[in-house]
């Protein structure tokens, strides 16, 4: 049994024995509603969801069959409601939650296919149901978290089948659907262990491929370098090391950090759809939890990794520390919080499960290596100025002090004495405070157990530090610095929760006897009561009915640790250093009057009360009575308290403003103090009487108000339960005799039976408290609803000032009294529906109360009944007071929402344990006592109060389900009549009234369905009603946008009719506010829409009180085609709901098909209607509504035709279309309303065009007009990444009406469009361009069959014109079209349109070169973008044929003369050859001979003819280019003919060039680079070379290429290559290529440091050293750069070395200047020696490694030297200066006398004041 239900109140725990049975019939009676022959019966089945959930949520004990018979039901409930979106939310949801929690449990098979299929059919098909997004928003994560939860289940073979379903998917890496494909995969794949035969080195080797084909796509990482992290975690006994290189290569580059003063970010990542980005999840900090659970499962003995990851964090570390912050700092704060947490789960795994292998198992020195790594990580981030970092580095101390305290605690022991050293930065010592608070226990285990450390000096510094955080605490609590301040409570609660008793015995270390003990309490309370004087309130109480608990200070927001660290402290404190504080306490109270503390000052007395009730009610409560009893003597009364008749002498009397201050702070603080006192008030229970009353009658509301909150305090404590000795030290036996043990929650284990060995003691009502409470009632309940009714029957008071004030009393004295007892006043009875005897057993699900029973339902019944005639008599006289109204608001609230009041308080309670604090987490792997639990282990007292808040969450749920399965039963006449009080209260004219009520009615009609529908129709007759003024619009709107009406509406047809002619016929309501209010509530039920239940259909016409489908749909066609009188948003809303009917009735065929031509006319007419939007939800409603057609030119699958009963009425639905569309003159208003929905902006060519001419409509016209599904068929199918075809305005669902019209209707369509586009073409106007774009793209993709030859013909003669047309005005719609023409159908895009190979003929006819340069260059993009859409892996011979044709013609221009066309020549080259290198690697799809052409150019892929053409002699071009720009300098007069020849040769070598250059850039860009690698790779020399030249065009291109370069990664075989034709440059007599080179290699080492060999690495090392020494200053400098980035992680050996060797050298040459000033060094050499040190120095920017000093001295010795050596010494000292300043006064120590001294004089010299 769970410890939360173990532990509950007694009684309570008795009934919960029952709950296992119950559970049981919950299931039968569910499984009985559920009939499989009857689909809707589902709807059924919904009502017993909440009470599933309930169990769960109770962490009751169910036996696991009923948990696996439910499962089976919920499944194949789920697979039978395909359509039903709100069956399948609420079954998936239950079911996700089921699996979750008896996954270890259940023992079942899960089928993939069918949830696969329902994903499938409801969120990647292209005609969407009507549903609302909000809708498909949830089903789609029900969907996706049903698959992620039932992986586990997956049965044998399931791995391989879904790898084989998706694997073709991932052929293409250059279509959307490859991202499709990974995510399903990333999704579905089952790592579970039936399944593990699948997972094989060939088939990671193939995933790490295939990783490989796209570069540089955020997304793509985070799908596969999830599926990696699953197998690595579940699959041990594979050998991982082969792979390391690669995986940690991955890993590096996935952090998107700042190399070398990069931004760090990709220029050009690859575009994913927005809707797979929203289907798969891609967030960035998925990517760093994959990276880290990777990491984690990939550590073994003896293991590679260990290397790797050091190496890794050798990266990172640096960007950690606070200087280095920026939008990285998110993914790396993730990093490392989930290593940690990983690395938890992994030591508890294996700590309790045998099944692990040892040689598998992390041992110490493992524990030992990872911790020692992660310290790095924690040393530079944990005073990051991000909060949250440096909030992760505190938790992860405290999680690993428990595995490696030996590590750990020092650490934490050294900060914080830094922290409170330094000066400067106060954020430090919060930081410090917190760590310390975080690993209190495990520094307290560590001092005691000290048989795990023998190093006695070690432990005492342990005990030491608690004691100086302690002392020093103090220090930090300041009323002015609230963050120090909770910080500082928190390490105080966290150290006494620690400690089983404190002071009292002797036998302790020093910092626990009682004399030290004593002093540091007196101080602490000096302390906290300075802050308390010093607390101002950061609200004004405010006046009124709403009277505030607490005046609310940042002590008691709620996750302030001040109320728990009271509790904590006073509760463990020894009888005598209790009564000490006492003392001290009850003087502070007595003395001061704290209106700004009042909460914080009955805090604080609450804590005395509740730790010793005795005595603390004897020095704090008395005096307090005392006092208030003093200060009402001789105050003026009302007289409204116990009499119905007022006592006439007192006249209008008031108090003094000092006196109610007083009293109204003592009054609360009495409340609060009395929380918990349990018995003891009973002796002070005439007092209480007396100060009750009197504070009621007192001719004060502030005064009335804290008289309420006192008797609902007192009410509470005398009749709830709530535990008592929750903070008292209990009876076990404490570790080390003084840190008491905790528990975990989850107590299976025996060993941990322990805890439940000391449940808490409840505090349960005796007799006298009963009779006490019961007495207040009858007082301050019974007697004022008394006064009530008289007060409402009889005119008591002449004066209405007196009759208000006498209501208000009396209502607060009645809330008051109904707040304190909450529900164990007993439930109104339901009345049912034969009519039996009321006494009928209620079902009984799960067990709760709040307390024992007093009073009885009769009373809650009575008070109805009163309330409601007072109620009418307010809104009859009354109705303008707010503060009565918004009072018997609550009053109604309290009487009829049973259980809502526990339920609130329940929430606040849970809000605030979100935030729990990671002081009172004890990890379940303890190695400091080995102990290791199943779960976290909390204090004692932690413990109780969540049993606590799940008792208050039990009882406010345990009658809430009892009546809601039970059709028998309805709500009693008493609660109707208080509904409708509650109705008409929420159309009040008084906002705050309205709202009130609003609430509590939704709370209500929650509970009771049944009263809804009389409900929506009174409210949507207001809507109707002209008359009715706006406040009752407003109020009935917000009630009926509540999700419980919504969803009500899906099965009642009377409500939905009357809902939705309601909101058509509410024009008259003319305000602003009430139109923006309906427009919402319509919104609102566009995006809940979620069908519309079956028995609406069947209602047939002739009934007369159910409205019928048919003649609903006939009223809102009435409204929505007689437009003219119509407002123009009420028309679209009624075209809206006509559209949203039709669907859904699609699964009608009868009401479908007799309906489908007349609407589908009916909008096709409206897309030339006059208003914009209208034609925008036409298009909407013409893409969902038109199918495809008979008239395609593929034969029709038969299935389609079972499937779709629609289709047989087609041909009807063709001929109403044709008739409207042959109509004169239909075509051409038609195209051109459309064209006025293209906006075109006057800066194109920057901002994006949005769907749907987003600049004219707002956001709630946005989501009436267009559809979900306009999203998700995304189109284009493949990334855009061509540039030169600018942003266009082509909207592919216009296109996709006119492809939909011509297969549904056929040639007329065809025919009248090719006359109405006549005209369009030749326009000059854009947006008339872009129609007629739109129009022909959807023919070109028909594939309608027909007259062909004369049609198509047309089509092509129109294609050239556009061609060859030389303005390019419109050439990016026109690029859009043709696109979309020879789109590939079907979902990965492989069969291409019936009219492609025309398409592409026409393109690839050559075009004579004399043409304009801009044709030729549309001609060119036009091409590229046709061969992006080209399914390579799978090419026809034809469409081979032309790539052959163009790539010859492409090689032939590379050197054309314009600038516009070589760059369209370079983008088309990279398609063309990118396709034919992928199409080749698929295997040969063509035999030699049916390719005519040069048969020598195809030879097998390998040696390619074109890749020659572009590499072979591209070095010498680049080296010729050079030269010819150098001599062009040198000689400036020679003979001018040879030089025109020679000018005309070097041009057109620097254009091919360009050309060439376009080529990679497009390559790189596109991420089609990894088929291109060789000629990318032959390509670097030229890239380097021309990075700077006086040919601007040219050198701006290489610098373009270049940058691109730095981020592509390269894998063997190419990285030899790559390595040697890179180093060959490094004598390039150019020094400007000998620098680009250091800029290529820091970044390229830093990439590849983990696939390089060791030789490589020192060939490279030994390169830069090279340059070291260089001629060229800049050359020098730079190497020194790049070295000292390399130093950080490279090679630990090279490095060490490398600094050896520099400081020899440096130390020989100094020495030898000495002797000879004028030594033969050359200035390189001493500035190479110089430099080498300077990169050593910079290596290590914030920390002091043992060699650092001496090399620092020497460097800064050569400060005597000339230029440029002085300057770098300069800077060098002054930046090791700048890193090393926050830790300075420590880290200086590690210098000489000497050597502090030359540093001085180096840094003076510079010096302002010289």
């Amino acid at each position: 049994m769970h410890l939360y239900n173990a532990w509950l109140p007694p009684p309570v725990a008795a009934a919960a024995r029952g709950e296992a049975a119950a559970f049981a019939g919950a299931v039968r009676v569910a499984a009985d509603a559920w009939r499989p022959g009857d689909p809707d019966s589902a709807y059924a089945t919904l009502k017993w969801i909440s009470v599933f959930d309930l169990f769960i949520k109770a962490k009751s004990d169910v036996a696991p069959e009923d948990v696996h018979d439910l499962v089976k039901l919920g499944l194949e409930i789920f697979h039978a409601s395909q359509n039903k979106f709100v069956v399948q939310i609420k079954w998936g949801g239950l079911l996700v939650r089921l699996l979750r929690k008896h996954r270890k449990r259940l023992l079942l098979d899960v089928q993939w296919r069918p949830l696969y299929d329902t994903l499938i059919k409801t969120h990647f098909k292209r005609n969407m149901g009507p549903e609302g997004w909000k809708v498909r928003k949830q089903h789609f994560e029900t969907v996706t978290s049903l698959v992620r939860a039932s992986r586990n289940f997956f049965p044998e073979g399931a791995a391989a089948e879904i790898w084989s379903e998706f694997r073709p998917l991932l052929d293409n890496p250059w279509h959307n659907s490859a991202f499709e494909g990974v995510g399903f995969l990333r999704l579905f794949l089952p790592a579970n262990s039936r399944n593990q035969d699948h997972f094989t080195i060939d088939w990671i080797t193939q995933c790490l491929d295939i990783w490989d084909s796209v570069t540089n796509c955020n997304f793509w990482d985070i799908q596969w370098a999830s599926i990696i992290a699953r197998c690595i975690k579940n699959f041990r006994s594979v050998n991982w090391d082969d792979f390391l290189p690669l995986l940690f290569t991955r890993y590096l580059n996935m952090f998107e950090v700042p190399i070398s003063g990069g931004n760090g970010l990709y220029p050009f990542p690859v575009e994913v759809p927005g809707n797979m980005r929203f289907l798969f999840s891609s967030k960035t900090r998925t990517l760093a939890k994959a990276i880290a659970k990777s990491i984690v499962y990939l550590l073994k003995p003896k293991s590679l990794a260990f290397e790797y990851f050091e190496k890794l964090i050798n990266f990172l570390e640096q960007f950690y520390h606070p200087s280095n912050g920026g939008r990285w700092t998110y993914s790396l704060e993730r990093f490392l919080r989930h290593l940690v947490v990983y690395f938890e789960k992994r030591l508890q795994h294996e700590q309790f499960d045998a099944t692990v292998e040892e040689h598998d198992c992390l041992g110490k020195e493992e524990r030992v290596i990872f911790i020692k790594v992660i310290l790095k990580l924690l040393d530079r981030g944990q005073y990051s100025k991000d909060n949250s970092l440096a909030e992760t580095v505190s938790i992860a101390t405290s999680i690993l002090s428990y595995v490696e305290p030996t590590l750990l605690l020092p650490f934490v022991a050294t900060n914080f004495q830094l922290a409170l050293e330094t000066t400067t930065a106060t954020h430090q010592l919060k930081n410090a405070v917190t760590s310390v608070a975080f690993s209190g226990r495990a520094l307290l285990l560590c001092s005691l157990c000290s048989s795990q450390s023998d190093d006695s000096s070690v432990v005492d510094s342990f005990s030491d530090l608690i004691l100086t955080s302690l002392s020093n605490a103090l220090l930090g609590m300041d009323a002015n610095d609230p963050p120090k301040t909770i910080a500082t409570m928190q390490l105080i609660g966290s150290i006494f929760s620690n400690l089983a008793t404190v002071g009292a015995n002797d036998d302790v270390p020093a910092f626990l006897q009682s004399t030290t003990l004593s002093n540091w309490l007196d101080e602490f309370f000096s302390r906290l009561f300075s802050v308390l004087q010093n607390l101002e309130s950061s609200s004004p109480i405010n006046e009124g009915y709403q009277t505030s608990f607490t005046s609310g200070t940042f002590l008691v927001e709620d996750s302030s640790y001040y109320f728990c660290m009271l509790e904590i402290l006073l509760g463990k404190l020894s009888k005598p250093l209790f009564d000490q504080s006492l003392k001290r306490i009850a003087k502070f109270v007595n003395a001061n009057i704290l209106p700004g503390a009042t909460s914080e000052v009955g805090i604080l007395c609450c804590a005395c009360v509740h730790s010793y009730p005795d005595e603390a009610s004897i020095h704090l409560l008395k005096p307090i009575l005392k006092t208030i009893i003093s200060s009402f003597e001789g105050t003026p009364t009302t007289g409204y308290v116990g009499r119905a008749v007022p006592d006439k002498t007192s006249k209008k009397a008031a108090l003094s403003p000092a006196l109610e201050t007083a009293l109204d702070y003592y009054l609360r603080v009495l409340a609060i103090a009395i929380s918990y006192a349990g018995p003891v008030l009973l002796n002070y229970k005439e007092e209480l009487n007396h100060i009750i009353t009197s504070a009621f009658q007192a001719p004060s509301w502030k005064v009335n108000g804290a008289g309420d909150h006192l008797l609902r305090s007192l009410l509470g404590n005398l009749v709830s339960y709530y535990p008592i000795d929750q903070y008292k030290p209990f009876t076990c036996q404490p570790i080390g005799n003084i840190i008491e043990p905790w528990g975990c929650s989850k107590a299976h284990q025996d060993r941990e039976v322990e805890m439940l060995n000391f449940p808490p003691k409840w505090h349960d009502p005796s007799q006298h408290e009963l009779s006490f409470a019961n007495e207040l009632l009858q007082f301050h309940f019974q007697s004022a609803l008394d006064d009530l009714l008289t007060i409402c029957q009889t005119k008591l008071h002449p004066e209405t000032g007196d009759e208000k004030e006498h209501l208000k009393v009396t209502l607060l004295r009645i809330f008051s009294a109904l707040h304190g007892v909450m529900s164990c006043l007993p439930e109104m009875r339901p009345s049912y529906k034969d009519g039996r005897s009321k006494e009928v057993e209620p079902i009984f699900f799960i067990a709760g109360s709040a307390g024992s029973t007093v009073g009885s339902s009769e009373m809650r019944e009575k008070a109805a009944e009163f309330v409601h005639i007072a109620c009418r008599y307010l809104l009859k006289e009354r109705t303008d007071d707010s503060i009565l109204l918004a009072l018997i608001v609550r009053v109604i609230d309290a009487l009829v929402n049973y259980g809502s009041l526990e339920y609130l308080e329940w929430s606040r309670h849970f809000q605030a344990w979100k935030l729990e604090s990671n002081s009172i987490i004890e990890p379940p792997c303890n190695f400091i006592v080995p102990f290791h639990a199943q779960g976290k282990k909390r204090p004692r007292w932690a413990l109780v109060d969540k049993a606590n808040l799940h008792s208050t969450w039990r009882c406010s749920q345990s009658s809430y389900h009892r009546y809601r399965t039970n059709a028998e039963v309805s709500p009693s006449g008493l609660m109707t009549d208080l509904m409708n009080d509650l109705l008409d209260l929420s159309l009040h004219n008084y906002e705050i009234v309205r709202s009130y009520a609003g609430r509590s009615l939704t709370k209500l009609l929650k509970r009771w369905p049944s009263l809804i529908s009389n409900c929506v129709l009174a409210l949507t007759g207001n809507l109707r009603d002209p008359k009715a003024p706006e406040h009752v619009v407003l109020g009935s709107c917000s009630i009926l946008s509540s999700q419980t009406v919504l969803r009500h509406l899906t099965t009642d047809s009377v409500s939905l009719s009357s809902f939705i002619m309601g909101i058509l016929e509410s024009s008259h309501h003319e305000s602003l506010k009430c139109q923006k209010a309906i427009t919402e509530l319509f919104v609102m039920y566009n995006i809940r829409f979620s069908g519309i239940s079956r028995s609406f259909f069947k209602n047939s016409e002739s009934q007369v009180d159910k409205p019928g489908f048919l003649s609903l749909v006939r009223l809102i066609n009435a409204l929505g085609f007689e437009s003219n009188s119509l407002h123009w948003r009420y028309n679209l809303m009624a075209n809206r709901v006509l559209l949203l009917l039709i669907l859904a009735s699609r699964s009608e065929s009868g009401v479908y098909s007799q309906m489908l031509a007349e609407t589908a006319g009916h909008f096709l007419k409206n897309l030339k209607s006059q208003l914009p939007h209208s034609r925008m939800l036409a298009i909407s409603a013409l893409n969902t509504l038109l199918q495809g057609s008979p008239h395609k030119a593929y034969p029709q699958d038969s299935q389609q035709s079972l499937d779709h009963p629609e289709y047989c009425n087609i041909s009807s639905t063709g001929e109403i279309l044709n008739q409207i569309i042959q109509e004169e003159g239909f075509m051409n208003e038609t195209l051109n309303s459309l064209s006025h929905v293209h906006i075109i902006s006057d800066n194109d060519g920057s901002s994006k065009v949005s769907y749907g001419a987003s600049s004219f409509q707002s956001g709630s016209d946005k989501a009436i007009t267009d559809f979900y599904f306009d999203f998700s068929a995304s189109w284009p199918r493949t990334p855009s990444w061509i540039s030169l075809v600018g942003a266009h305005t082509f909207y592919s669902s216009f296109a996709r009406i006119f492809k939909r019209l011509i297969q549904q209707c056929g040639m007329p369509v065809m025919s009248s469009l090719q006359t109405a586009l006549e005209d369009f073409l030749s326009s000059k106007e854009r947006s008339r361009q872009c129609v007629a774009a739109e129009a022909m793209a959807g023919m070109l993709h028909s594939d309608i069959t027909g007259n062909l030859e004369s049609e198509n013909n047309w089509l092509m003669v129109q294609l050239k014109k556009i061609m060859l047309v030389p303005s390019v005005e419109s050439a990016p719609e026109w690029a859009a079209c043709i696109r979309y023409a020879v789109t590939g159908k079907e979902r990965s895009g492989t069969r291409p349109p019936v009219l492609r190979q025309k398409v592409l003929e026409c393109l690839c006819s050559a075009v004579p070169q004399s043409m304009a340069t801009s044709v030729l260059a549309k001609r060119y993009a036009f091409l590229s973008v046709a061969l992006i859409e080209i399914f390579a892996p799978k090419m026809s011979p034809a469409e081979k044929q032309y790539h052959i044709k163009i790539l010859d013609e492409l090689l032939d221009n590379m050197n054309h003369s314009s600038a516009q066309v070589r760059e369209a020549i370079g983008v088309a080259m990279c398609v063309t050859c990118s396709n034919m290198r992928i199409s080749g690697s698929f295997g040969p799809g063509c035999s030699r001979e049916e390719l005519c052409g040069d048969v020598s150019m195809i030879k097998q892929i390998g040696n390619e003819y074109w890749s020659k053409c572009l590499t072979d002699g591209a070095n010498e071009l680049a080296v010729s280019i050079q030269n010819s720009i150098q001599s062009k300098q040198l000689e400036s007069t020679s003979d001018l003919a040879t030089e025109n020849s020679m000018d005309h040769r070097e041009e057109s070598d620097a254009k091919r060039m360009e050309t060439i250059f376009h080529f990679m850039i497009a390559s790189l860009r596109s991420g089609r680079s990894s088929v291109l690698l060789d000629i990318i790779i032959g390509l670097m020399y030229p890239v380097l070379s021309l990075q700077e030249t006086s040919n601007k065009d040219l050198s701006l291109l290489a610098k373009s290429a270049f940058e691109l370069l730095k981020w592509r990664i390269l894998h063997r075989p190419f990285l030899e290559t790559a390595i040697s034709s890179i180093l060959s440059s490094v004598n390039d007599p150019n020094w400007r290529t000998r620098s680009a080179l250091l800029s290529y290699l820091r970044t390229f080492t830093y990439r590849h440091t983990f696939v390089l060999s060791g030789s490589e690495k020192s060939l490279i090392w030994q390169t830069i050293e090279k340059l070291l020494v260089d001629n060229q200053v800049e050359v020098r400098e730079h190497a020194a750069g790049v070295l000292a980035s390399l130093m950080k992680g490279i090679d630990e050996d090279l490095s060490k070395d490398f600094r050896d060797r520099s400081y020899a050298k440096a130390q020989h040459i100094i020495v030898a200047r000495r002797r000879n000033s004028k030594s033969g060094h050359s200035v390189a050499t001493i500035h190479g020696a110089v430099l080498a040190l300077t990169a050593s120095v910079l290596s290590v920017p914030y920390d002091m490694p043992s060699w650092l000093p001496a090399h620092v001295t020497l460097l800064a010795r050569f400060i005597s030297e000339p230029s440029p050596i002085r300057s770098t010494v300069t800077k060098a000292v002054a930046e090791f200066k700048r890193t090393h300043a926050d830790t300075w006064s420590i880290q200086k120590d590690a210098f000489t006398e000497d050597e502090l001294e030359v540093l001085r004089d180096t840094s003076s010299s510079s010096s302002y004041f010289a």
